[in-house]
Formats: C-alpha cells, structure tokens, sequence
C-alpha cells in the first residue's frame, strides 16, 4: 500500500483507512438486514461507529505490512430471503460497491471544496486511495475476500469448492502478496480507477 515510511501521510491514512473499513463493513451488515439477517444487527454491527468494526491488530497491520483486515460480519445464509446464493452475492458486493461510491464522493469533494485545503486534501486524496484499494482488493476471488462469495453467487449450483477453499485461502493470499503476484494484478484494475477519479475531481474543480 506504500513504500516507505512517511508520517505525514500516515496521518492522512488513519482517517482514510477507518471509514473505508467501518463503511465497508456497515454496509455487509446493512445489506444481510434488509435481506432478512438480523444476525450482525444483534451484535451490534449495524453501525458506521468504527469501534464496532476495527480490529486493533488489523489495522496496525494495515500500516505495518501494507495489508489488513476489520472485524467480518457474521451472516447467517440461512436467514436470508429469497435465492440464497444471490443474498450472499448481494450482501459480498455491498462493500466493494460502498468504498467505490466513497471513492467517488470524495472525487467530487476534493475538486468542490478541498482542491487547495492544505491537509484536508491530503486526509480525502487518502480516501479515495485506500477506498479504491478496498474495493478492488475485496473483489479478488480468494477466501475470505468477498470476490470468492460473489463468484459462488455468479456460478449456477452449489460451490462446494468454496467451503474447502477457504481453509486456505488466507495461506494462498498471503503467499501471493509475498511474491508480488497480487500487487501486479491489483495494478492492471488500480491505477485506471485512480486516474478515472483524478479525471472526476479536476473536472468539478472547473465547475466550481
């Protein structure tokens, strides 16, 4: 996520870095309840308040090695109406799909009112970063990430291979990470959504 220590903007990073993951995760929940999960509602997950989402050792991780993690929200398949494959699929996608319109709305914000707000522009460019790394980074399909859940949801049938996957996927995420392999694959989807919400906040910029 970056390449050298740079305190100021860590700084800019740990606001960035808690609403991606509360909203992230409030939307999973969210999504579970209004497809009938009351499951994350009743632990309390129903929140954007990042004390209910932030796991401590993910996020240190998050600035320690680049990659990390929030709480998951318990959902209960079984408790979701209708086709449950397509619930599961809705509810994966909700994050992924929360941080991209987070990314978006700060675009938008940063052209409007923040293009040359000394701090405040760095504290929404490191939204729209770390928001479009979540939202990609979720969408590959590798256990635990969403993506793995939103191909099960794609693909007619039950996905057996999904329940035996994810016993290592963590394994198979962290050795793709070690070898760069993800980062290149990040990249090729990365740096066109970066430039896209470059192109959006110059763009605003010249209507205000």
């Amino acid at each position: 996520m970056f390449d050298s220590f740079d305190p100021i903007r860590m700084l800019y990073m740990i606001p960035a870095v808690v609403i991606g993951l509360s909203f992230h995760e409030f939307a999973h929940a969210a999504m579970a309840y209004r497809l009938g999960d009351r499951t994350a509602y009743h632990q309390g997950r129903l929140t954007i308040n990042p004390a209910a989402h932030l796991d401590i050792l993910g996020l240190i991780m998050i600035f320690v090695a680049g990659f990390g993690w929030a709480k998951p929200v318990p959902v209960n398949f079984y408790n979701l109406s209708g086709n449950k494959s397509r619930g599961m699929l809705l509810v994966s996608l909700a994050g992924p799909a929360t941080n991209f319109i987070i990314a978006v709305i700060a675009a938008i914000l940063l052209g409007a009112f923040f293009w040359d707000t000394p701090y405040l522009d760095g504290i929404v460019s490191q939204i729209i970063s770390i928001n479009i790394i979540l939202a990609v980074f979720n969408l590959l399909p590798i256990p635990p990430l969403d993506g793995s859940k939103i191909l099960a949801g794609l693909i007619p049938g039950t996905q057996e291979w999904l329940y035996k996957f994810e016993q290592y996927g963590m394994i198979v995420l962290i050795l793709l990470m070690v070898t760069g392999i993800i980062g290149k694959v990040l990249g090729i989807f990365i740096s066109p959504l970066f430039h896209l919400m470059s192109w959006l906040a110059y763009h605003t910029r010249d209507l205000f």
